[in-house]
């Protein structure tokens, strides 16, 4: 199991939490995927390495910004 964080910048309520796990979620490999509104965090557990640029493009697609990864 490996785990990444990113944070993400632009949610503002529980829908924009929710675009986010959903457009995640759907990226090969992904496990699970929690989402904090407070702080922004977004923690994406996968079987194996996911390329980042796909977690950064579903991120985008559901409409917001990562700004950084960790």
């Amino acid at each position: 199991m490996s785990t990444a964080t990113y944070t993400v910048k632009g949610m503002t309520c529980g829908h924009c939490v929710s675009s986010v796990k959903e457009e995640v979620s759907e990226v090969a490999g992904v496990a699970n995927v929690e989402v904090d509104l407070a702080t922004g965090l977004l923690t994406v557990d996968s079987d194996g390495p996911v390329d980042a640029a796909e977690i950064i493009a579903a991120v985008e697609e559901a409409g917001y910004e990562v700004a950084n990864q960790s």
